[in-house]
């Protein structure tokens, strides 16, 4: 590989820390971001204030400065995704980084592992239940082997991992400098198909029902039946969409995190993401995180075929129904994710 290559694979992108400031009750943190207002210079992740495991290197080193050649040329895909998330970032701005600093409540998605250095921002519908797992299995300390005789539910009870948002100021900006910060990714319309699917149209999930079918029912349909607006557990595809285009919605409260952005979830524009993974390269990009960590030679992305599968023929079939004017007021809405993680205009859709 030639040294140019290589040197740039060394490089990452600077980044700049913003002070710490009060207000009233709410600490702000400082946080790392790709700036928007400069050109972007790359420097060399490894100085003094990195530390690695004894004996070993650190992923983000593994990363930055791989020594197998497989992993070298890997590398070379991630720091594209990492120049378009940021390319993006810069390009809207004033979309993308609408608030100058995050407060601690918004690291609540990024799980810590301390024995590998990972920082790992978890997106629902993109796979986040095994990686839930795995996290389990990597911060467990030998409490757990198999990350799938974890039950499903064990892995989403939130006393089971560490999450950023619990530790001191201090120690949030230690690690998100020093440890390897990555997010896994999805076809936005895929993943809110696959939302919708999993939380309407599956009568188990009642607690959605009533929280947010009902709500929907009620704003969203004429003529609406009082079993409807009691039960909300037959909402439609085409009332689902509306009641996320509507303003009304968007001022309430911020969306549940099954439909909540990426962007907004794990504040991209804000921390530098070393690695994106892609749910349309799951278990390839799943396995080169494991293999960065150390551990990819005994554990392995879990892989099973799951026949209910929201795939993009399905998502196609959902966005028939919808009128061109809401496919483009809903294209809007996930406009920033389509961008920053390279997905094209689906082309099913009708914007006008």
């Amino acid at each position: 590989m030639k040294p140019a290559l290589l040197e740039v694979m060394r490089m990452n992108r600077i980044c700049r820390m913003v002070l710490a400031t009060c207000l009233g009750s709410f600490i702000l943190v400082i946080f790392y971001f790709q700036s928007m207002l400069h050109p972007v210079m790359r420097r060399n992740p490894f100085g003094v204030d990195i530390c690695c495991r004894k004996g070993s290197r650190s992923p983000l080193q593994e990363l930055y400065n791989p020594t197998q050649l497989e992993l070298s040329n890997t590398a070379v895909l991630h720091q594209m995704r990492r120049d378009q998330v940021t390319d993006t970032c810069r390009a809207n701005s004033a979309l993308s980084r609408k608030r100058r600093v995050l407060t601690p409540s918004d690291l609540k998605h990024l799980v810590v592992d301390e024995d590998h250095e990972l920082i790992y921002c978890y997106v629902p519908k993109v796979a986040c239940t095994n990686w839930k797992r795995l996290m389990m299995v990597l911060s467990g300390r030998g409490k757990y082997s198999d990350p799938m005789e974890i039950p499903a539910s064990e892995a989403h009870v939130s006393a089971n991992l560490k999450t950023l948002n619990q530790y001191s100021i201090p120690e949030i900006n230690h690690r998100l400098k020093s440890y390897l910060k990555f997010l896994f990714v999805r076809e936005p319309f895929e993943r809110l198909v696959s939302a919708y699917r999993n939380k309407f149209t599956q009568k188990y999930n009642t607690s959605f029902h009533k929280r947010y079918g009902t709500k929907i029912v009620r704003r969203q349909r004429k003529n609406a039946t009082q079993e409807a607006l009691r039960r909300g557990d037959d909402v439609r595809f085409e009332e689902f969409v509306a009641y996320l285009i509507d303003p009304h919605t968007q001022r309430e409260e911020p969306f549940n995190e099954h439909w909540q952005t990426v962007h907004s979830l794990c504040h991209p524009c804000h921390i530098h993401y070393d690695l994106v993974g892609k749910y349309e390269t799951l278990e390839e990009d799943s396995n080169y995180v494991l293999r960065l960590a150390g551990v990819g030679s005994y554990l392995k992305f879990p892989t099973y075929a799951k026949s209910t599968r929201t795939t993009d023929e399905m998502t196609t079939e959902f966005f028939q129904n919808i009128s061109s004017e809401h496919q483009t007021q809903l294209y809007e809405v996930y406009k920033l994710d389509f961008l920053m993680f390279n997905y094209s205009v689906p082309s099913y859709l009708k914007l006008e």
